[in-house]
């Protein structure tokens, strides 16, 4: 097969995967042109890799192998691969300035679920944050592109941030049933909630909706500053990212309305909400 066809069936096979592994993300991604579309398509395959791995059910050593193999292989990764998503990864750093080297970051957050970090403070939590889903957003601004790639950087980053802070709101129970407990000991302690070892949370109701809703306002402000980010964009990845940030940005005011339902269930917005934000998206409409 030609090296043209080889790419083609590379960007195909991370469409696929994002196709069939994507929730929200989807939603974004099918609003950007080919090009883009396929490229950002090549991160999320490659970024859904390394967090499968940190969320799978291997023994902890052996996950961290697979997440150095992860870490080396992006680094060599190019046209002649036998892996399809590394000759998609190799095919997009050609062509568009995205930071492979945030795929360090990534992997370096997944590490640190592999060993059961926690958080003392905000500002620990921030740092992990910023690998995890701060990097994931720079990529993506490599795909979009910008006229002020610093700044827009920042926000980018900003961006990420706000989403993974709603992520962590939205898996607190499911996290914490695997023993991960990602919100910050000080903000739990201020709020008088045991984290414990063992077990899901079962804290009093008027101080676990005080600290949802304290967490809220702090994605929140970061929101504020992420979606900045969108005047810099052209029209098509405008509303692409207005679409997954919107869809993110939703969930986390509908459980800032009701705390509680963290604790029962995975929260998920109907698929006509996402719908709409992303006909809202593509009509400019803010998130």
């Amino acid at each position: 097969m030609s090296t043209a066809g080889q790419v083609r069936d590379a960007y195909d096979e991370c469409e696929r995967i994002t196709r069939e592994q994507a929730r929200n993300f989807a939603y974004g991604i099918r609003l950007l042109p080919g090009g883009k579309r396929r490229a950002l398509s090549a991160v999320y395959a490659f970024s859904r890799r390394v967090d499968d791995i940190g969320d799978g059910g291997l023994p902890r050593e052996e996950k961290l192998r697979r997440l150095k193999q992860c870490r080396e292989s992006v680094h060599a990764a190019s046209l002649d691969s036998a892996d399809p998503v590394l000759v998609a990864l190799a095919d997009t750093g050609r062509r568009l300035p995205v930071p492979m080297r945030a795929f360090d970051e990534l992997v370096d957050g997944c590490e640190a679920d592999v060993r059961g970090m926690r958080y003392r403070t905000f500002a620990e939590l921030l740092h992990y944050c910023r690998c995890v889903a701060g990097s994931v957003g720079r990529l993506s601004l490599g795909v979009f592109g910008s006229d002020a790639p610093d700044l827009a950087r920042r926000r980018a980053d900003a961006l990420g941030i706000a989403l993974q802070l709603t992520n962590i709101l939205r898996d607190v129970r499911e996290d914490r049933s695997e023993g991960r407990v990602y919100l910050p000991a000080a903000d739990l302690d201020s709020f008088g909630i045991e984290s414990g070892d063992e077990g899901e949370f079962a804290p009093d109701a008027d101080a676990w909706a005080a600290l949802v809703r304290f967490q809220a306002q702090r994605a929140e402000q970061w929101y504020r500053e992420g979606l900045r980010l969108l005047p810099m964009l052209d029209r098509r990845s405008r509303a692409c990212c207005a679409s997954m940030a919107g869809i993110y940005h939703r969930l986390l005011r509908r459980i800032a309305a009701d705390p509680d339902i963290v604790l029962r269930e995975r929260v998920s917005l109907p698929a006509r909400s996402k719908a709409a934000v992303v006909a809202g998206s593509l009509a400019g409409a803010r998130p």
